[in-house]
Formats: structure tokens, C-alpha cells, sequence
């Protein structure tokens, strides 16, 4: 009898915190810049590698007081230069420019503070994903540009020598910022947040780390260093639903 209580007692509660939520949807776009800066260092290897993107995107969001989920579809433009050396000698030096899109998944929890009627920030914290749809890359002084999922090149083929499948550029973030949300009329509202991405090596550049142990470069204990970060803007309309 008592456990059929607390069981009551418990779901009357949380129903109560559900009913006081708020609940809204939106989309809109981002704008960003994506860089990296990773170091391969092993014996007598070195690889750099650098990399500078503008980004851009649409994306839909779903939120509660707390909690905002965001289905992003991303594209962008880069630039991108990677050497190797062994030994004083270099190995491998290339660069040019690239393209990619990916469909992401983010999740941010939120702690909104109201300024005033129509007003609100909030800090945000949270995790998202991204699935890579498109890799393209197009050498320095080349005509063509190719799919890195091919393996033409390299540098975009595994410790067997096969090609990385497109998954390999998969990646995933950290992200932490700051919103506003500010009331047009009634339940119609503009969102901003300017968030920072912190990125964690991708399966194609720990790939890197197994090659360099292969001939001719025979890499012992290779490390890799760096850091792949993002700070981008983005800017939705919403509807508040409750």
C-alpha cells in the first residue's frame, strides 16, 4: 500500500513538472569557422596537418525548458595543407582546397534566466554528432576534384591500403555557448547562441597513427596532438507550443 502511494505521489509530481514546462520548435541557419591543427610525431616521422573551413547550415530544433535537441544539416568550404617528414626528408607535402557536407545530431541542455517579459539567456553545455555525407577534395593545381572515400591519394588509405569508407570522417563534439531568446509577439520568438565545438580525432586521423607504423616509415609509440575547434552562430525563429 505504501509503495502504491510513493508510486502515486511520484507520477502526480512529474506530471506536474511536465505540465510546467515549456515546449517550443524552430529552425533557421549557422554560420562558422572549423579549423585543425593536428602534429603526428613518432621516431623519426613528423606529419602536420591544417585545415580552415567556413561553415554553413540549416537545422531544426525541438526544446523544452532545458533541454534543446537539433537535427543540422551542414556544408563547407575548406583549405587544407598536410606534410610528412622522415628523417629530414619530406615524404609527402599537399594541399588545396575541399568540400563536405554531414547530417548532425545535437542535444544541449540549457539553464534559461529572465531578463525581462520578453527576454531570456541561458548557458548551454551538450553533445552533438556528425554523420559525413560528402568528402571532397580537389589537389592544388589539379582540374579534378575527387571523393576521399575513393582512396585516389595515400594519405586517404588505411594501414591495408584500402580506402577509409565515408563513415571514417564521421565526428564528435562538445559544444558550450550561450543563447538569447527574445519574444517577436505571443508565442513567436527569435533564438541566438554562439557556441564553441570542440571536436575529438575522427577514425581517419587515428587511422594515421596505425600507417606510420607500417614500411617504409616504421613509426615506434606514434602520438598525435592538436585540435580541431569550431565557434559558430546560430540564428532560429521559434514557436512556443505551451
Amino acid at each position: 500500500m505504501k509503495k502504491t502511494i510513493f508510486l502515486l505521489f511520484l507520477f502526480v509530481s512529474m506530471s506536474k513538472n511536465i505540465c510546467a514546462m515549456d515546449f517550443s520548435l524552430g529552425g533557421g541557419g549557422l554560420l562558422g569557422y572549423t579549423f585543425t591543427r593536428y602534429t603526428l610525431e613518432g621516431g623519426s616521422v613528423q606529419s602536420t596537418q591544417s585545415m580552415d573551413r567556413l561553415d554553413y547550415a540549416g537545422y531544426i530544433f525541438f526544446d523544452t525548458t532545458n533541454i534543446e535537441l537539433s537535427v543540422i544539416l551542414k556544408g563547407g568550404n575548406s583549405t587544407y595543407r598536410e606534410n610528412m617528414i622522415r628523417t629530414a626528408a619530406t615524404m609527402a607535402d599537399s594541399k588545396g582546397s575541399g568540400a563536405e557536407t554531414s547530417l548532425g545530431f545535437s542535444l544541449l541542455g540549457k539553464l534559461p534566466f529572465i531578463i525581462n517579459e520578453g527576454m531570456s539567456w541561458f548557458p548551454l553545455f551538450g553533445l552533438e554528432y556528425q554523420i559525413a555525407l560528402i568528402q571532397k577534395r580537389q589537389p592544388e593545381g589539379s582540374p579534378l576534384e575527387y571523393n576521399r572515400s575513393d582512396g585516389r591519394l595515400p594519405e586517404d588509405r588505411d594501414k591495408d591500403n584500402n580506402p577509409y569508407p565515408l563513415y571514417a570522417w564521421n565526428s564528435f563534439w562538445i559544444n558550450i555557448g550561450a543563447g538569447l531568446d527574445y519574444t517577436i509577439t505571443g508565442a513567436l520568438f527569435v533564438r541566438s547562441e554562439l557556441l564553441f565545438g570542440f571536436r575529438l580525432p575522427t577514425i581517419y586521423e587515428l587511422g594515421a597513427l596505425e600507417v606510420v607504423k607500417n614500411p617504409p616509415m616504421n613509426a615506434r609509440n606514434p602520438r598525435l596532438g592538436g585540435l580541431t575547434g569550431s565557434p559558430h552562430l546560430k540564428l532560429a525563429l521559434g514557436y512556443r507550443l505551451q
